[in-house]
């Protein structure tokens, strides 16, 4: 498990500095599922059913995409790791930059949890509200037990994931933002997302 646990964690950084998110503490309190649970219980169901498939990171990458698609909103998740430049960018950077964003947030899933040894993702019963969004808080259980929690926010009638907080507090979108200034300057839009691609490429063989 702690080999699961530092893969991820070295594909989400992608070589950046670190940077963290202090979780507020009061519960959204709620007779019915949290829906933000829900979401987030959803993902993991699908992460482990695919674990335990086993297979090419390819066959992986198929089976986790639609899970990804439902719980992530990966064009907010791209515009923030992307940082104020998305605002001038046209659509057609924004597109590129988006979809190879979405690219390699699946693969890096499909390739670091590929097997099964047991794990087990719980999450907290109650989301944490903070103004707009909420916080689901979870862990991966065993001998080094380590925390996902997920920033979230409501698009439409779902709550979907904007950030990924690593070891309960460091936000992955700030280290992605960190990352991708020095390729987004020197090489720009384009550059970025053929960049974000070719790792994608290595990580699915």
């Amino acid at each position: 498990m702690s080999r699961i646990v530092r893969s991820v964690c070295m594909g989400l950084m992608l070589a950046a500095a670190p940077a963290a998110l202090t979780l507020p503490s009061a519960p959204v309190m709620a007779q019915d599922a949290d829906p933000a649970v829900v979401q987030i219980q959803g993902f993991y169901d699908a992460l482990v059913a695919t674990m335990k498939s086993g297979g090419t990171a390819k066959a992986r990458y198929e089976k986790l995409k639609p899970a990804i698609e439902k719980a992530f909103d990966l064009s907010a998740m791209t515009a923030t790791a992307v940082g104020p430049t998305w605002v001038g960018l046209s659509d057609a950077d924004k597109k590129a930059l988006t979809d190879a964003f979405s690219r390699w947030t699946v693969a890096n899933y499909a390739k670091n949890f590929d097997s099964y040894g047991g794990e087990k993702f719980v999450t907290e019963p109650a989301s944490i509200a903070r103004g707009t969004d909420h916080f689901v808080k979870s862990k991966m259980t065993g001998s080094e037990p380590h925390a996902f929690n997920y920033r979230m926010h409501q698009v439409g009638s779902e709550w979907k994931v904007t950030d990924i907080l690593l070891d309960g507090n460091i936000s992955q979108m700030a280290q992605k933002r960190s990352d991708f200034a020095s390729t987004l300057s020197s090489a720009g839009p384009q550059g970025l997302a053929k960049r974000i691609n070719a790792i994608t490429d290595q990580m699915l063989g």
